[in-house]
């Protein structure tokens, strides 16, 4: 047997087709009668001829690739987003790039510039590249971006709106009126959306509410964010997303704090960690599935052709589980005893923005 690659010339001489035939079986199958497309593969595979889709692509800038940026892949927010992206994808026959930005806005836009030669389109999910940079990115290849909304740029995003409502009506029928919200990055449009929800609602509802950060989205984060706020507590705290929350709970109760008993805490995005940890963590889910999958939808619409929709998408809702992390107000405060006693922070408390603990 020869140890050549065998080519489509090949494949169109033992089949008995002309080369073009089999170049449509692959490229363009609803061009090629059905049984002959099947007779074939059925040859191809008997050569061992495989498909070059970038070779393919040459000629025509069709690669059946899209690429999936992300910023950071540890972090498991992201693990349904890029399944349901995945799936849509490959419904279509297309294959996604992945991309981890690792928190870094200079890996993210180098990944992208990489990518862009070699894909037909681009989904930015929670990207933290400013509004003119993704706007650039837009000229270039086709572009959603999920969880933000930009101007003049398609996208998908949860009812962010909806979310805080949800966190607070739980936490104000448990009894609290003091919230303090842990912020995420700056760079993150979600985090300036709960932000400013929070703020809105909790002043109907007579709660007031106070922002310790920025953090990191992770656990690491949630530490130092509980070095802030031992010193000035409140008996509620929403946190920007569940790794935030997870290190903020195991650092509290090293200073002895009891959760939900001294202080109740809310995270975002209902990963699949918050269940196992002890107490499991209530939390707000988005669908993050149905986010992926329907960024994908509108991209390839938008690669076949279809003309852009950049007004105000339809806002996916939201969530809340309610599990062993939130409680009852506390009736009185209680003191800590600190397991241990590392050197107090300065707060990161807006000026002005301090409150009380509760009585």
């Amino acid at each position: 047997m020869s140890d050549k690659t065998p080519t489509i010339y090949d494949v169109a001489r033992a089949a008995g087709v002309a080369p073009s035939t089999v170049s449509r079986a692959f490229s363009r199958p609803d061009r090629v009668n059905v049984d002959t497309a099947a007779m074939i593969r059925a040859t191809a595979a008997a050569l061992g001829y495989r498909t070059n889709p970038l070779a393919r692509a040459l000629p025509t800038g069709q690669t059946s690739m899209i690429a999936l940026a992300t910023a950071d892949i540890t972090n498991p927010y992201y693990f349904e987003i890029i399944r349901g992206a995945q799936d849509a994808a490959a419904e279509r026959g297309y294959t996604t790039l992945l991309s981890d930005a690792q928190e870094s806005v200079t890996r993210e836009r180098e990944s992208i510039e990489r990518a862009i030669p070699t894909v037909e389109g681009i989904v930015l999910a929670s990207t933290r590249m400013s509004d003119s940079a993704i706007r650039m990115v837009a000229k270039q290849r086709p572009l959603i971006v999920i969880n933000r909304d930009i101007t003049d740029v398609p996208h998908v995003v949860a009812d962010h709106a909806m979310s805080v409502r949800q966190a607070v009506d739980h936490l104000v029928g448990l009894g609290h009126r003091h919230i303090t919200y842990l912020s995420g990055p700056d760079a993150a449009w979600v985090n300036a959306m709960r932000w400013r929800a929070l703020r809105s609602y909790a002043a109907e509802h007579e709660v007031q509410v106070r922002r310790v950060g920025p953090y990191p989205p992770t656990a690491t984060g949630g530490r130092q964010a509980a070095e802030e706020f031992r010193d000035h507590r409140t008996s509620a705290v929403i946190a920007y997303n569940d790794l935030l929350a997870i290190g903020f709970i195991r650092r509290l109760v090293s200073f002895g704090a009891r959760v939900p008993q001294d202080v109740s805490v809310v995270g975002f995005d209902n990963i699949f960690v918050t269940q196992l940890t002890s107490p499991e963590i209530t939390s707000v889910a988005p669908p993050l599935r149905t986010l992926g999958s329907m960024a994908v939808h509108n991209l390839l619409a938008l690669i076949g052709g279809a003309s852009p929709t950049t007004g105000r998408p339809l806002a996916l809702p939201t969530r809340l589980y309610a599990r062993g992390s939130t409680g009852a107000a506390p009736t009185r405060r209680r003191a800590w005893r600190s397991v241990t006693s590392p050197a107090p922070r300065e707060s990161a408390t807006t000026p002005g923005n301090r409150l009380p603990s509760p009585d």
